[in-house]
Parts: structure tokens; sequence; C-alpha cells
């Protein structure tokens, strides 16, 4: 019989889990909407900074993309390494298991390069918890983490709860053991929502870390009640709070974006069609129509520059550009460094 961490279910938490599996399905279909690139990216790019953010980490998210986009941020080094970090962890999300302590440790030793002594390894010595008020917890012996460790995912492999239910304990199970001498609070967060993804994989892009950083005193204190009474139910009840509202105010956010990009979209197609005319663009995206308007008026325009003006990357610049370029719609003129693109389907 394997360890069994201590937790109880109220009728909330179950209604909860209901409510959330229903909203799952709907935001799946909204992360499937032609625009969903850009809003994997604004979601990923919240997940860093508020997961860094709770953690002291002062750059806000508009640096955190500037990094992301390989851009030059003056800000200290360390807070500039750690958020370097965490867009190489969360790149390795899909290939990282959640039930593989050893994943685990290598996702740490990503997160925490160059950041602290032995990343990827558990500590090796006693480690608290402090807030203003002084010792909150006191984690574990560093001699019993492994041990406690083996348990926890023992116990997440072989468990018939729902992922909902295995997430939240093993989130709070986590952060009181305490297995790292830093880091903890960032692998705990991650590891929920990887284990998330394993029930639906628009958790890999659902801002989950952004819900714990505007609410960083309720976590805290649904961690202090559990810890209090000795299992992790007020903990499970409060996350699945956070994640059924985060569900909700996304799905507000992103109706609110659709009305938006909609009249942004018939201003683009109205200077599109006095600029080409009528026939030329209709089998063209929204991205390719913006491409070919930016070209149109500055045909020196550089992948880097393109994707300053416009909301996407680098790589999808070169990608879009590409094709383009096999189209036959543009075709370069001159040298890569002192030529210019031409618009030559119009």
């Amino acid at each position: 019989m394997y360890y069994i961490p201590p937790f109880t279910l109220t009728s909330k938490a179950i209604n909860l889990i209901a409510e959330i599996s229903a909203k799952i399905e709907r935001y799946a279909i909204r992360m499937e909407q032609p625009d969903a690139l850009m809003l994997r990216k604004a979601n990923r790019i919240k997940t860093i900074h508020s997961s860094l953010a709770i953690e002291g980490n002062t750059l806000t998210e508009g640096e955190v993309a500037d990094i992301l986009d390989g851009k030059s941020v003056v800000a200290p080094i360390k807070q500039i390494q750690e958020v370097k970090n965490a867009i190489r962890t969360y790149e390795l999300y899909q290939s990282l298991n959640p039930f593989d302590v050893k994943d685990l440790l290598k996702a740490h030793g990503v997160m925490m390069e160059a950041l602290v002594d032995n990343p990827g390894s558990f500590r090796r010595t006693g480690v608290g918890v402090f807030s203003e008020k002084g010792l909150v917890h006191m984690a574990p012996p560093a001699e019993k983490v492994p041990y406690l460790m083996d348990e926890l995912f023992q116990w997440l492999n072989k468990s018939e709860d729902h992922l909902l239910i295995r997430s939240c304990v093993f989130h709070y199970e986590f952060e009181f053991i305490h297995p790292f001498m830093d880091g903890n609070g960032r692998m705990g967060r991650l590891w929920q929502s990887l284990i998330l993804g394993r029930l639906h994989p628009l958790f890999e892009h659902l801002p989950v870390e952004n819900m714990v950083y505007s609410n960083q005193q309720a976590y805290y204190d649904a961690i202090t009640q559990s810890s209090n009474l000795g299992q992790s139910g007020p903990f499970i009840e409060f996350m699945l709070g956070e994640l059924l509202n985060t569900l909700n105010k996304n799905q507000i956010a992103d109706a609110t974006l659709e009305t938006k990009q909609a009249s942004e979209e018939s201003i683009l197609d109205k200077e599109f069609r006095v600029k080409f005319g009528n026939e030329f663009g209709q089998k063209l995206s929204a991205n390719e129509k913006q491409l070919l308007l930016l070209l149109n008026a500055n045909p020196s325009l550089t992948v880097q520059e393109i994707s300053v003006r416009t909301s996407m990357t680098q790589r999808g610049v070169e990608k879009l550009m590409k094709r383009l370029k096999d189209a036959g719609i543009i075709e370069r003129q001159g040298s890569r460094k002192s030529g210019f693109w031409k618009v030559v389907s119009n």
C-alpha cells in the first residue's frame, strides 16, 4: 500500500470540478481560433512574469516579452537570468513528464541555472519559510526529502483521484516538503500546470501562475489553513476556485479581444483594398495583409523591425515571408544587407 496524502473534498470542491470540466471544452475551442498563436504567446508572457514576480522579480510584462523576443533589457543580471531560465524551462513543457521525479530535477536544473549551487538537486540542509512575522513553516529535514518526494510521486502515479485534485494535492505537498534550497514556489506552480496539462493541453497556455500572483495572500492563507488542519482540503478548494475564475476571466477577455480584432481587421481590409485592389488578397490572412502593407510602405524593413511593429515573433515573421516568397507574392531585390522587398502580385 502506498502513502496517501491527507485531504478532504467538500461538496463545493466537487461542484467546482464539474464546472471546470465544462469550461475546459469551451476554452479549448477558443484556443483553436486563428489568433490563438498570439493568445498563447501573451499567456506565456503572463505566466513567466507572474511566477517570477511572486518571487520578487521586478521586470514588467513588456520587459519579459522583450527578453522572449531576444531584445536587450536594462535590468539586474540576476532578474534577466531568472526570465531566461523560465523561458527555457517552459519551452520544455511538452517534453517533461509530470509523473517522473527525474524530470522534476531536470526542470529545476534549467529553472535555477546560474542562480543557486547544485541546480537540479534536492537540498542538503534544512530550510524554513519566513514572513514578516517570522517563521511560517519549517520544512522536513533534508535527509528525508528524497524519500518524501518518492512517496509523493508514487501517489501521483497510482492514485485514481481526478487530475484536478491530484494537481492541487501535489502542489500543496510539494510546498510543504520544500525539496529545493530555492525555486520551490516557481517549480510547484509549474508542476501543477504540467499535471493539469495531462488533463487537457490547454493548460500549457492558460496562465495558472497569474491567478496566484493576483491572489497571493489568499494563496498563502489557504496553505496555512491546510497546514493547521493537517490536510490539504482548504488549498484544494482555493485552487479549484481560482482555476474556474481564470477560465471565466479569460473567456471574457477573449470576447473583448475578438470584438477589438474584428474592428481592426475591417480597417485593415479597407486599407489593403485601397493599396492593392479588390481581388488581390482574398485568400490572404490578416497577418499576411499587414505584412504586405508594411513592405509596400517601407520595402527595406528587416525581420526584427517587422516583429516590433506587429504582434508576431521574429520566427513567425520569417515563416510568413517565406510563404509569401514561395507563393510569388514578394521577391527580394538586391543583396541581403542593402536590398529590399518588392510586392510583385498586385
